[in-house]
């Protein structure tokens, strides 16, 4: 996400990473609940300030 410079969706983390896309959806939905993601527009996410 901080190398992108933008809010980023799970499909694009997906393809970056190479992840299965179940995984990706996981951990953002951990670290949603944990406060460490935010959401400035809908299903794009950037780091919490």
């Amino acid at each position: 996400m901080h190398e992108a410079g933008k809010p980023v969706s799970a499909g694009e983390v997906t393809k970056a990473l190479g992840a299965d896309r179940k995984v990706v959806d996981k951990a953002f939905a951990e670290l949603k609940k944990e406060g460490a993601i935010v959401s400035p527009v809908r299903c794009k996410w950037e780091p919490a300030k």
